[in-house]
């Protein structure tokens, strides 16, 4: 019984060490005055993102698939409930070690927000004040653990009192810092107050671009519906009247514009298709919208890259990186600085108010989110946050195909049967593709319209299904002639291959 009431000191005092410290985080970011991640378990949960090993993030996000952030925070605070427990049991013995190991645990925390982008000195203070707070919270319910643990009704009642007040406080402290975090912001004003200007050329999207056939993936994806994939454990909010971006490195001259610059220069529409390299053959990790933006090679040509630069090395406002190639960036490809998606301002989850949109690439050197900085630079001199990872420096998108209905493992009912999907072959096009029903022959599928080489497209083949059950196979071939390959490829490090197979059972 003892045991149970030492540990549960120890929970609670670290339920009230993190709330603590979120609130003031959340009033100093608020405030102004923090400079880059003063919350501890956003810091931890971020330096814990920097370190993971590739073969770890491509388990966790086939397994949790964009869930995975939430993941890693339901994991960190199982991890931390068990720690502050066995701290708390410790205690019960040894306070002076207990209480050391405790300061320990707060001191990986001031650690891991010193580390992050942009971190000044007051940056520290809510994880120490949160620790100091946690200690003098520990040392009280220690005294009335032990007398409760043994002693009368009165003392387990206030033992009880005592975890019940510093738990409701630390969990309010948490859920106000998070509501100001979120709330106070004037990010969410400034996005509201956005005018989006109209493209030079604003994107028709003919009819037949979108099949008449129930279940397959729509042509432009909503916003709401996009796949989200990043390494930011909190979505920034950035105002529009804080926002700049600056162009330096290996150019003639340096080159800095704030958001009304970039709002007057002359905007674009693109369809592009973007994807994660995590995507699996036949995964969901990728979408297609309307991008709405001023082409990078613009903003490049007021800078003037020097001879020998051969990559622009982007980075976001929480401090991520991508080493994209400069040729793409220049080029006719229409990169985008974009700042609408599907004539909406950009939401916050896909890089309001700036992000980078560049066909052909895979999103971890190219969809830098929330971008405020451009360095023209060289390979040889600079690495993305994925290279060093084990990814390749470069990652053109690969010709692919998928299956969307009939879905995997469906029952479907013998007759006419549309097999219907996409296939992407981005800044090349989509040529052909072909759907193979068992070992039977290879059959070319009836293609949508293709309004530009940057997006996806719809394909369906009319199927006369019999009973039984059917092995389905796609595979497409881009404008260049190159056949989709079959062989069987993991993501890391380059993006995955291999033909999409399903398998169906006919009644």
């Amino acid at each position: 019984m003892k045991r149970t009431w030492s540990a549960s000191a120890g929970v609670v005092a670290g339920v009230f060490t993190v709330g603590v410290a979120t609130l003031l985080a959340a009033v100093m970011t608020s405030a102004g005055l923090a400079g880059g991640t003063p919350s501890p378990v956003v810091a931890v949960g971020g330096a814990f993102v920097d370190r993971t090993p590739p073969w770890l993030k491509d388990f966790a996000i086939a397994t949790f698939g964009t869930h995975d952030k939430a993941a890693l925070f339901v994991g960190m605070a199982l991890f931390l409930l068990v720690v502050c427990a066995a701290i708390g049991i410790a205690g019960a013995q040894r306070p002076t070690a207990a209480l050391v190991a405790f300061g320990v645990l707060g001191a990986v925390g001031v650690l891991a927000v010193a580390t992050r982008p942009s971190s000044n000195a007051l940056d520290l203070l809510p994880t120490i004040v949160g620790t100091l707070a946690g200690l003098w919270a520990l040392s009280i319910l220690w005294q009335r653990a032990a007398h409760g643990a043994s002693g009368t009704a009165v003392d387990r009642r206030r033992f009880l009192l005592g975890g019940a007040g510093f738990t409701a406080t630390g969990l309010t402290a948490a859920t106000l810092g998070r509501s100001l975090g979120q709330g106070a912001s004037r990010a969410a004003e400034s996005r509201t107050a956005v005018r989006l200007p109209r493209g030079a050329k604003p994107s028709v999207i003919p009819a037949g671009a979108q099949l008449p056939v129930k279940g397959i993936t729509p042509y432009v994806m909503p916003n709401a519906d996009f796949y989200r994939i990043d390494t930011a454990l909190v979505v920034p909010r950035l105002d529009t009247a804080d926002w700049s971006l600056k162009v330096h490195g290996m150019v003639a001259r340096e080159v800095i514009i704030d958001w009304a610059t970039l709002l007057g220069k002359p905007m674009q529409d693109s369809l592009v298709t973007l994807m994660c390299v995590s995507n699996e053959v036949g995964g969901d990790l990728t979408g297609n919208a309307v991008w709405t933006g001023w082409p990078v090679r613009e903003l490049l040509k007021l800078a003037g890259p020097r001879t020998g630069a051969d990559m622009v090395l982007s980075t976001s406002s929480d401090g991520w990186t991508a080493g994209t190639p400069l040729s793409v960036l220049t080029d006719d490809r229409n990169a985008l600085l974009a700042i609408a998606m599907n004539g909406q301002p950009l939401p916050f989850e896909h890089g309001f108010p700036v992000r980078l949109v560049v066909p052909g690439l895979y999103g971890y050197v190219s969809a830098t989110k929330w971008v405020t900085d451009l360095k023209v630079t060289t390979f040889a001199d600079d690495q993305g946050y994925w290279t060093p990872r084990g990814w390749s420096e470069r990652g053109p998108v690969k010709t692919e195909s998928r299956i969307d209905v009939p879905r995997s493992g469906e029952r479907v009912s013998a007759g006419k049967v549309a097999l219907a999907g996409i296939a992407w072959a981005q800044h090349r096009g989509v040529k052909a593709v072909e759907v193979r029903v068992d070992d039977g022959p290879w059959q070319p599928a009836r293609l949508a319209e293709e309004p530009t080489i940057d997006s996806w497209r719809q394909w369906v083949l009319p199927w006369q299904a019999v009973r039984g059950n059917h092995t389905i196979t796609v595979r497409a071939t881009d404008a260049e002639g190159v056949v989709q390959t079959m062989t069987q490829a993991p993501p890391a490090p380059d993006g995955a291959t291999g033909w999409h197979t399903i398998t169906v059972n006919v009644d």
